[in-house]
């Protein structure tokens, strides 16, 4: 099987420009837990996940080595969520993204989610985002088609 037999061809995606907020509450709102960033030409700049949005809060190892103590108040921690949530997504994004081509098997797409420990992969064919294929997906494809489980 090819990722295209089984990629999303809708895929939920985010601008540049949106907000820490505005992507926390379309990962919530969706139900889904990364989705592709794209510039203001539609083309794919990179992804946002949960993971990106936990990270935001937490401080970066140097600047914790730096001043340790700026990072023991867990409850000032919390707090300072006020002042990311206005933040443009392209601050805070991954910007180094895997992507698949279309006509990849999918067992080598699962293989990259595994090996780099990530969810999900844009499909691009040359630069144009053209849908997403998850773990799940695949999963769910393996087992209907071998194993009969519908």
């Amino acid at each position: 099987m090819k990722v295209r037999d089984v990629m999303k061809l809708s895929v939920i995606t985010v601008h540049a420009n949106a907000t820490y907020e505005d992507v926390a509450r379309i990962l919530a709102n969706r139900k889904i837990s990364g989705m592709p960033v794209l510039d203001e030409t539609g083309r794919m700049i990179g992804t946002v996940s949960e993971k990106d949005l936990f990270r935001i809060m937490y401080p970066f190892y140097r600047s914790y080595y730096v001043n340790p103590e700026s990072y023991t108040d867990y409850e000032e921690r919390e707090n300072k969520i006020n002042e990311i949530r206005t933040h443009p997504v392209h601050r805070f994004m991954t910007r180094d993204v895997l992507t698949i081509n279309p006509d990849a098997p999918i067992m080598r797409a699962g293989a990259l989610m595994l090996a780099h420990n990530i969810n999900r992969l844009p499909v691009v064919e040359g630069k144009k985002l053209v849908g997403i294929i998850s773990r799940t997906d695949i999963y769910r494809r393996i087992l209907e088609n071998h194993f009969e489980i519908h």
